[in-house]
């Protein structure tokens, strides 16, 4: 398959409320989508969150790579072949966010081209459970999110956004436990907040309240430092800001990583699959990351599944706008979401909504 078009589109989707995240305060998200266009007339889509604190990319910083560098060198490349369109954008350095809008966008052909789901092709499951992101607020008000979102969609587990400080932090566990009961588990990342000397007293801490895993409870590298937490944490560290490869995730499972966090929004489809692949090699297990994605990317992202995740998948975070630009409903029920058998992503798309939510770039 030949490129015959490519297409860069962006769009903003209000929130229900303001969303506190560790380094931003928002009350919208923005996206970019990238469109390919193969010439037997296969279509393929990605989009991408776009974040400066997240993926270092604006607008125009994204149009620029993706039109000067990366779209230019798929020319005359066979679409269907992931070796070869790897090969031709591996020279370009960095440009992340703009290499996965590339991955993925050509895996979403490849499977219209098959006509077959990407799940299917993959032999993924349709049927995907999911956790809920509790994220950074008073703990009374986290504790009545807690208890709605669990009624209202029956989620087996929930992240509670930590990085408040101690007692805060353990206030939420506290008030979210009584709030929802024992059966449901709670998982705490703490985006880095706290000072490495002080992240195995704070590891122990939330684990002594109930938490399963502990996510970059501080800023972490695969050095003899994570290797002692980890050795003598009661619960898993699960590894996200400092893996976005599978270099990345090699030298922290050297160093005994137990779970690792893979995001295709944030590194491509591509890579998530291998950064699992070399987990799953040592026995360990992988999360599919919250990258705070439309009801699109959400779909995107749930092609691919984790076999055995240390958590639930964390695409539920769409639920938290107030507008979507597909034109079909992603329905959640007793905490898990149907993936629909449908190929050709264009057919699902609100086309009047990406027109009406439009940002120029």
């Amino acid at each position: 398959m030949q490129l015959a078009s490519s297409t860069l589109r962006f769009y903003r989707l209000p929130y229900m409320r303001e969303v506190r995240w560790a380094n931003a305060l928002e009350d919208g998200g923005l996206f970019a989508l990238l469109e390919l266009v193969a010439d037997s007339g296969a279509r393929g889509f990605a989009e991408g969150t776009v974040k400066a604190t997240w993926s270092g990319a604006s607008p125009r910083s994204l149009a620029a790579q993706l039109e000067d560098l990366l779209i230019p060198r798929l020319k005359g490349i066979d679409l269907a072949d992931q070796s070869a369109v790897a090969r031709a954008i591996a020279p370009v350095q960095e440009c992340r966010l703009a290499k996965a809008l590339v991955d993925n966008a050509c895996w979403t052909l490849r499977a219209c081209a098959a006509n077959m789901p990407l799940w299917k092709l993959w032999g993924g499951p349709r049927l995907v459970e999911l956790t809920w992101a509790v994220t950074r607020q008073p703990p009374d008000a986290m504790a009545r999110e807690a208890a709605e979102v669990i009624s209202r969609y029956g989620f087996p587990t929930l992240k509670v956004k930590g990085g408040q400080g101690l007692d805060t932090d353990l206030r939420a566990l506290a008030g979210i436990r009584a709030a929802v009961g024992e059966r449901v588990q709670l998982t705490v990342d703490a985006n880095g907040a706290y000072p490495t000397e002080h992240a195995a007293a704070y590891v122990r801490a939330i684990a002594d309240a109930g938490v399963t895993v502990a996510e970059d409870p501080c800023p972490l590298a695969p050095d003899a430092g994570f290797e002692r937490l980890q050795r003598e944490s009661p619960i898993p560290i699960l590894v996200d800001n400092a893996c976005t490869s599978t270099r990345d995730a090699s030298l922290f499972l050297e160093r005994g990583a137990r779970a690792l966090s893979v995001k295709p929004g944030r590194v491509g489809l591509s890579e998530s699959r291998a950064i699992a692949a070399s987990a799953a090699l040592r026995g360990q297990r992988v999360a599919l990351g919250l990258y705070a994605e439309s009801a699109l990317g959400t779909l995107i992202s749930l092609q691919f599944a984790p076999a055995n995740p240390i958590t639930p998948a964390e695409q539920s975070f769409y639920l938290e706008m107030r507008e979507q630009v597909l034109n079909a409903e992603l329905r959640i029920a007793d905490g898990r979401i149907e993936l629909p058998e449908v190929a050709d992503l264009a057919t699902l798309i609100d086309w009047s909504a990406i027109d009406r939510y439009a940002v120029q770039p």
